[in-house]
């Protein structure tokens, strides 16, 4: 019979998709999400856009210095997962390949790495850590009557795009790790339902998950996923409106940003119903063509040596900002009164946007992921997008640090930064500025689309439990839900601009704060798992019965002295032949797994197939010391089970395919094919119908 993921999907039935529903964890997060777009509005009218940063502040006062350090734990626990011996583990079965090419798995990984906030930031960001650099970079030391001593902005132009990449790089996609990681592995692997809750069944259990504990996680996911998208949303509206408003063609204000969310929702919409293989997809091809193009016009249409210059320079600036800034919870602005301005406006405001993105990002790197080995997939995450980021602010935001340096036209004479407009202000200063505005206009426009559309595919799976085939109509709720969201959180800010920018990072980085707790639990679920896979991972060796040829011939040529020829022949053969006797010998009288039984042994019949190869396959367990105890009667070694490594969720089973499919479905249903052959289920068998060499003795 057909299980619900298999079976047609009523895609616009009401009453069908209502009962698809996982209705204790899509009624709380749709009150809840309500709940705090109300609250904004009465915030910002009661108290004024200003409010906001007294909010932000309090905010960051409180989860900033935690958002830091469990961030950079990811970093560790990413390179842990990498390198531990659970890195050929593959995110799939055994002998499973990887379900992409490692080309268009690097090519999805590009594309995951690009998006609205990139285009936003590619600019911006390095100029204000240009003109606003944090104190660490930016106060170079005292002169004689204690005055602060400046950095210039040529000392500056490095350390600006190594803070830049700090944000954009590691640290970022460590976060993605966690929850990529952890859905490909349990999904995969595991055979679990493609929902974030799963990621915490080894701390909980399977019962506890399966609760209004597993509902809580889940609903804080989607909380979290639904308020990280509408940032990205609410910066992409604003980058459209200064492009407008660059062009001439309309003045920036909110009515404008309005619609342009009604507008660019409503094509989202339409991607939405097309489905991920015709809209999504055809979409997210012509974006990337396009941001390819914007990119590589750019770097030749622009000071193409100086920017290949910068390329390589900028990658030693990001190894120089890593170990300075990982732990930094409280930098200020350079000459600022001290506090953590810059810390907060910057680093913590980004982990806290990524951590609301993880289950959006996880969930997309996880689905290309399989047949992959943990390996494979934690440095390809970590490192591909890490690299694509260097090569786009080498770009994008070397090209703004150079017109700055050299013209002065980036930055106006009070040092302030038209932070949407700043990528027009720089197509402005290069050829076809006209097409090429329009260019970005599209490629944000189309990155603002896909990120809607992605998004709502990924809050309805979670709304429907982890169920990958969900009905259209509330995958178009969900996107209907983003597009309201970004107006009602940009027009709380009144008409403030920079009041909007405040507002969405308020959002992003307080969704993030349950969810932190989230993918911590997540963590140290993997570790378990991953330790539990690289204890008991067999290792396989190949065992040579007899030296190298190198090693016998010289040791033949040596025993036959000063003959050559017969001799050392005569030599070899009689070395090899007394070498098989004794490898025979041994083997056979050690265990008769490893020798085989001779044919007649038992009720069963083996017949006795030589051996022509010189090699065997062995797999080998490693089993701890305190799990061995020795046979007072044999002398040999047993295996204590109860103190052997156990699997922290094995034994469960689930009715669905992506459990058939997993590496432990297809473990279980071999296990039980093979019971069934030999006798040791419900067979009827008895053992001594068990196949030649599977001798209990020989378990140690």
């Amino acid at each position: 019979m057909a299980s619900p993921t298999e079976a047609e999907v009523n895609h616009w039935s009401v009453t069908s998709t209502w009962r698809s529903l996982n209705k204790p964890v899509f009624i709380p997060a749709v009150l809840i999400i309500a709940i705090a777009l109300i609250f904004a509005t009465w915030y910002g009218r009661e108290h004024g856009a200003e409010a906001f940063e007294t909010l932000n502040s309090n905010i960051v006062n409180g989860v900033g210095w935690w958002y830091i350090a469990i961030v950079t734990g990811f970093v560790v626990f990413a390179i842990w997962a990498g390198l531990s011996k659970a890195g050929n583990i593959r995110l799939g079965r055994d002998d499973e390949k990887p379900e992409f090419s490692l080309v268009s798995w690097f090519t999805m990984l590009f594309s995951a790495g690009m998006g609205i906030g990139l285009v936003f930031w590619g600019v911006a960001e390095p100029l204000w850590h240009l003109v606003a650099p944090p104190d660490i970079s930016g106060e170079v030391g005292v002169d004689a009557a204690g005055e602060t001593l400046m950095a210039t902005q040529a000392e500056l132009s490095g350390t600006a795009i190594g803070q830049s990449l700090f944000h954009w790089g590691l640290h970022a996609w460590a976060i993605y790790v966690v929850v990529g990681l952890g859905l490909a592995y349990m999904t995969f692997r595991r055979g679990r339902p493609l929902a974030i809750r799963w990621l915490l069944e080894p701390v909980f259990g399977r019962k506890l998950i399966e609760s209004w504990v597993g509902h809580l996680i889940d609903i804080v996911a989607i909380v979290g996923t639904v308020f990280g998208v509408v940032t990205s949303l609410g910066l992409g509206v604003q980058q459209i409106a200064a492009g407008l408003e660059f062009m001439g063609w309309a003045e920036s204000n909110v009515g404008l940003l309005t619609w342009l969310i009604v507008g660019i929702t409503a094509i989202a919409t339409i991607s939405v119903i097309s489905g991920v293989h015709k809209g999504l997809k055809w979409l997210s091809n012509i974006n990337m063509s396009m941001a390819a193009a914007l990119a590589l016009f750019v770097l030749f249409a622009g000071p193409t040596l100086f920017l290949l210059q910068q390329l390589v320079g900028n990658a030693g600036e990001y190894a120089w900002a890593f170990p300075q800034l990982m732990f930094e919870t409280g930098a200020s602005y350079a000459g600022g009164d001290g506090g953590g301005g810059w810390s907060a406006d910057w680093t913590i405001y980004y982990w806290g946007w990524w951590m609301s993105w993880a289950p959006f990002v996880g969930m997309f790197i996880a689905r290309i992921s399989r047949g992959r080995t943990i390996r494979q997939f934690v440095f390809g995450v970590l490192l591909a997008p890490t690299m694509i980021g260097i090569i786009w602010f080498s770009i994008f935001g070397s090209s703004g640090i150079y017109y700055q340096l050299t013209e002065g036209i980036m930055v106006d004479a009070e040092g302030n930064i038209g932070t949407e407009a700043a990528l027009f202000t720089l197509l402005e200063q290069l050829p076809l500025s006209s097409i090429t505005a329009v260019v970005a206009i599209l490629v944000i426009a189309f990155f603002f689309i896909t990120s809607s559309d992605s998004g709502s595919l990924v809050v309805d799976i979670l709304s429907h439990g982890g169920r990958p085939d969900t009905p259209r109509l509330t995958r178009v709720f969900w996107a209907l839900v983003e597009g309201a969201a970004a107006i009602i959180l940009i027009a709380a800010a009144g008409e403030a601009a920079g009041a909007a920018l405040r507002v969405l990072q308020v959002s992003s980085i307080a969704a993030a704060a349950p969810l932190s707790i989230v993918l911590v639990l997540a963590v140290i679920g993997m570790i378990r798992m991953l330790y539990y896979e690289g204890a008991t991972a067999p290792r396989y060796v190949r065992i040579r019965p007899q030296a190298s040829t190198a090693s016998l011939v010289d040791a033949a040529r040596e025993v036959a002295g000063a003959e050559e020829g017969p001799a050392v022949e005569r030599n070899l053969r009689r070395m090899l032949a007394g070498q098989g006797r004794a490898v025979s010998g041994f083997f056979g009288g050690t265990s008769s797994t490893l020798s085989g039984l001779p044919s007649g042994t038992g009720r069963g019949t083996v017949d006795s197939v030589p051996t022509t190869t010189d090699e065997m396959v062995f797999a080998l367990h490693d089993v701890p010391a305190h799990a061995t105890s020795v046979n007072p009667e044999t002398g040999t070694l047993n295996l204590d089970e109860e103190a052997y490594y156990h699997d922290p969720i094995g034994h469960e089973q689930f009715s669905t395919p992506e459990f058939a499919e997993s590496a432990e479905g297809w473990e279980q249903e071999s296990e039980h094919i093979y019971d069934e052959l030999v006798g040791n289920g419900n067979g009827g068998a008895t053992s001594d119908d068990a196949p030649a060499g599977e001798d209990d003795s020989t378990k140690t």
